[in-house]
This record gives structure tokens, sequence and C-alpha cells, in this order.
């Protein structure tokens, strides 16, 4: 199901945002699950690119998701139509400061789907893909707290673009999403940023970018890029 939105942003400027403290969860990483799909090419995968915006940064602590959306993208290239993009009721007050991030208010997502009917949502527009975020844990981590009120696992394969990032550019080089799209000549315009479709379709701009730049190291498969996203996540998770 998709839910397309557009909402005002805020015209004043907002404070520079609290940055998500980047997770290096290998668990995301298991091997894949069949040969087949460790021997498909990148290029000729189903991704589905999502994002999410919170009450907070802590779910174990009760923060909510407030805002999530997705595209898909299909043999390389963005399918224009296909976008998953809703308000969420958190059931529980939005933080001035997290408003102050992502310009959602309590008034915003008062009529909107609560956490559990849009993570359920958002799991059958999933269905059949590998997931691709940015920081992947940490949106991972506030899908599969609901997963046991929905009935449903998050297990499909997932990418981050952290990972794919340290592979192209080295694991010394910054990789939050500011500079992953910098670096690639992306440009997210001002009312985007820190929406989770902006981020969301940044991510996926830049995924499709990184996907000849793995290629040309050799990395042209899911399978060998698993593998080598897996080398230089441990050499980050040291460095961190």
């Amino acid at each position: 199901l998709c839910l397309p939105i557009r909402q005002a942003r805020r015209a004043v400027a907002r404070p520079k945002p609290v940055a998500r403290k980047v997770v290096y969860d290998f668990e995301l990483l298991s091997p894949a699950r069949t040969d087949k799909l460790a021997e498909a090419r990148l290029d000729r995968l189903t991704y589905v690119v999502f994002d999410s915006e919170t009450t907070g940064l802590n779910p174990r602590q009760g923060d909510e998701i407030v805002q999530l959306a997705a595209v898909r993208i299909v043999n390389g290239r963005r399918v224009e139509g296909e976008v998953f993009d809703t308000l969420v009721n958190p059931g529980r007050k939005i933080p001035a400061v997290s408003t102050d991030v992502h310009g959602i208010t309590d008034a915003m997502v008062a009529d909107a789907p609560p956490v559990a009917e849009a993570v359920r949502r958002f799991h059958k527009f999933a269905e059949g893909a590998v997931l691709i975020a940015h920081n992947a844990p940490f949106d991972m981590e506030f899908l599969r707290r609901v997963e046991g009120q929905i009935g449903l696992t998050f297990d499909m394969p997932v990418l981050d673009t952290v990972l794919l990032s340290a592979v192209v550019y080295g694991q010394h080089e910054v990789h939050s999403l500011d500079a992953l799209t910098h670096r690639l000549g992306i440009t997210i315009p001002e009312e985007a940023r820190h929406t989770a479709l902006g981020d969301t379709l940044a991510t996926a701009e830049a995924f499709l970018k990184l996907v000849p730049m793995l290629a040309g190291r050799g990395h042209a498969t899911f399978g060998a890029v698993l593998t080598e996203v897996r080398k230089h996540g441990r050499l980050l998770k040291d460095l961190n």
C-alpha cells in the first residue's frame, strides 16, 4: 500500500540535528540465504530503500516512529510510481527537540495510523525485496520491536549504505548520509533533509551510484558485496 504525503516544512531555520550514532550490527549481514541470491548481480535485484523519523534515538526507552518512507528499485532503476510514505502516530508526545529536527508535530500525526499498522503496511510493501537503509541497524531496531504485535518478521536481506560507502571510500572516511551524498554529487534540498522520504530518495540515489563503483572493484554480486562489507565493517567497528 502506497501512502504518499507532502508536508510543509518549517520556514524558520532548524538547529543542527543530533547525529544518529552509527551502529555496526553484523547480525543484519547474515549470509545470503540461497546460492541464487549470492550469485545475483546487484543491478538485477529488487530493493526497497527506506528511512524513518522518530520521537528520539532510543527505542528501548520508548521512542517510536513518526514517519516511514520507502521507494523501490528494480533492475538498477528506481520505479517512480512505487513510493511508500506515511506519517505515524507514535502514541506518545513528540519532544520539541525532535520536532526541531524533522518538523513533525503532535498535531500532524494525530490522525495518522498507529505504529503497528504503519509497520504492517510497510512489511507488505517490502516483501520479496532486499532492504536498504543508511545506518540500517537504527531503523531496523524500531521495525523489529513491532514484530510481535503484527505477527510478522523482517527477515529480508539487508544492505547498509554506511558499509557500502566504507567498501568504496575506505573505513577512515566519514560515512554519514550528508558526507556520502556530497562525495557522490547528490544534492538534498534543505526542505527534504531529515524527512523520511527525502532521506530515502537520497539513499536510493547514493546506492545506485555505488553499484557500478562496487562492480568496478570486483564486487558485482550480492554475495561478493556481502563478503566485502563484513570485512570493512569489522574494521569500522574496531575504529569506533
